[in-house]
């Protein structure tokens, strides 16, 4: 099967899990015609939501894979205030709720399960694993938020804040000119009525605090993972995925960076390429005929 030919894309049925913060929107596919090889869990990033993955879905689905998505706790269709987490810890709570419910769920049940995280996603699916709040088969992280670029003012922010008004939201600062290199994902993400530009001091200081713990974990990581990343990312710094790899045992952690491209590799305008090595990965630990 030539992954570079385009999967059709359904659209997925939206029911609720409780979170910590109000009801989570989950999407679910269309399962694949045959027994499913396991289920993937989709965590979206910073600002966005899960129905922006329909095409990354569809190839899943094309390879055998159940698909799942939800909206993380204040974005897209999920209760909560905008770019807000309820308390630190709560994005991995949700996560694990999601996780709990898809194991209960046929076909969850008895699959194994891949969670993989984009951005926010792929920090909140490294602090989950590195913590140990739940067992899964493998991950996969794109373009993790493992490390910003905060500037020196951004930094004393980040030192006093969250402390006093860990709720206090501001605009996120995301260039969308930087999410990838076809202007039509960037026109799309800017009329996109369920992405939202909210950040709190709270979430921010998360990010900054986790993604450093996130890397001195990198040497005992324990969970077969796939690490894909962006070479001229500008929204997250890539050199902190550099380093992740670098630091991971290497029969545990795959990485590959692609130089050229931006932010969203998913959305490249070369995307067959992230594909190709995401649908490698996978067959090569999950099916029965890995050649496929």
């Amino acid at each position: 099967m030539n992954v570079i030919e385009r999967p059709s894309i359904s659209r997925p049925n939206v029911s609720t899990v409780q979170g910590e913060s109000g009801l989570l929107a989950v999407y679910n596919w269309a399962m694949p015609a045959t027994e499913p090889l396991g289920t993937v869990l989709l965590v979206h990033g910073l600002g966005e939501h899960a129905g922006r993955y329909s095409e990354v879905a569809a190839y899943l689905h094309q390879w055998g894979f159940a698909v799942r998505a939800y909206d993380q706790q204040g974005h897209g269709k999920s209760e909560g205030a905008r770019g807000d987490l309820l308390r630190p810890g709560s994005l991995q709570a949700d996560l694990c709720r999601v996780i709990d419910h898809t194991r209960q769920q046929a076909p969850g049940a008895g699959l194994p399960l891949i969670l993989l995280g984009h951005s926010l996603g792929g920090l909140v699916v490294a602090r989950t694993l590195a913590e140990r709040l739940r067992p899964v088969e493998a991950a996969v992280l794109s373009s993790p938020a493992l490390g910003a670029f905060p500037n020196m003012v951004q930094k004393m922010l980040l030192a006093s804040l969250p402390r006093v008004a860990p709720h206090l939201r501001v605009d996120n600062g995301l260039k969308t000119d930087f999410l990838s290199r076809d202007p039509d994902v960037v026109k799309a993400y800017r009329a996109d009525a369920l992405v939202h530009r909210r950040i709190s001091t709270g979430l921010a200081a998360w990010i900054m605090e986790n993604g450093e713990k996130t890397l001195g974990d990198a040497a005992q990581w324990q969970v077969p993972t796939l690490l894909l990343y962006a070479g001229q990312d500008k929204l997250v710094n890539a050199q902190a995925s550099t380093d992740f790899a670098r630091a991971a045992p290497p029969s545990v952690v795959q990485a590959q960076c692609f130089e050229a491209m931006y932010h969203e590799i998913f959305n490249d305008l070369y995307r067959a390429q992230v594909f190709t090595a995401l649908k490698r990965w996978l067959l090569a630990r999950f099916s029965v005929h890995p050649s496929a």
